[in-house]
């Protein structure tokens, strides 16, 4: 899953570091060459390595075909923070998950224009390691991460860098917050699985391919993702779309 993320990111740096054409979809969100390539990428790779896995795919989705996956398949958003990407701003992700029974139980997070790559595994734990555009990924140098617990000096939350809204604000202040950190795709997640950031409030629509291998990788790192009534988040919902209710993601705390 690593490498076909790294592979499908070194795609979409070729468009990033050029010009690509911008179309907007029916929900009025946009879509790139970028995203459609990446998705093709992914799904025949995948499709290689896990042939009869069933796959949820955004671009897919958008396009009207909608699986019933069933309870063992693959959810993948090829670009993550289509706007941040238009934007040139790196804070687009490449999003990979495996899921079981409803549970993300492996999730690979690519951030290409960063040059970082977050793994996460049920079993074996929470993972960064480099991912030069240049250079094939060296699993050898694989660092393990881990949400922190709470620092005694105040949180520091992490929330979207396009969707704030006066609800994140009012759930925000229940806490002490010692800094606020504004962040596009599923880069949020994985910030709180390094420790980086405390607490990634959504008050907003998400989709289960936005969040799923970023929610993978922070479950690995110690933390968790549960609905605001504290239930762990589920995938698999295709009579809803495969639309999340809001979260809250948090480290250790």
């Amino acid at each position: 899953m690593a490498a076909i993320a790294h592979d499908a990111g070194r795609l979409i740096l070729g468009h990033y570091n050029g010009t690509t054409e911008v179309r907007t979809k029916a929900d009025e969100s946009p879509v790139t060459a970028a995203d459609e390539e990446a998705e093709a990428l992914i799904l025949a790779r995948l499709a290689e390595v896990a042939p009869g896995v069933p796959v949820v795919a955004e671009e897919m989705m958008a396009a009207g075909h909608k699986p019933n996956p069933g309870k063992r398949f693959f959810l993948v958003d090829p670009l993550d923070g289509t706007k941040e990407f238009l934007k040139k701003n790196g804070e687009f992700t490449v999003n990979i998950a495996l899921i079981e029974d409803g549970a993300p139980v492996a999730g690979v997070v690519g951030a290409p224009a960063k040059a970082r790559m977050f793994l996460g595994e049920k079993e074996s734990g929470a993972f960064e390691l480099a991912a030069p555009e240049d250079l094939a990924l060296d699993t050898t140098q694989a660092r393990r991460i881990q949400a922190r617990e709470a620092p005694k000096d105040g949180l520091v939350a992490i929330a979207s860098r396009t969707h704030r809204d006066t609800k994140t604000e009012e759930y925000l202040a229940h806490y002490h917050i010692a800094n606020l950190l504004a962040a596009g795709s599923s880069l949020k997640f994985c910030l709180v699985a390094t420790g980086e950031a405390d607490l990634y409030p959504r008050h907003g629509r998400t989709m289960e391919w936005d969040t799923a291998a970023g929610h993978a990788v922070l479950a690995a790192a110690g933390g968790s993702v549960t609905t605001l009534d504290g239930v762990p988040l589920r995938y698999g919902k295709a009579d809803e779309d495969f639309a999340n209710p809001y979260f809250i993601a948090r480290g250790r705390i």
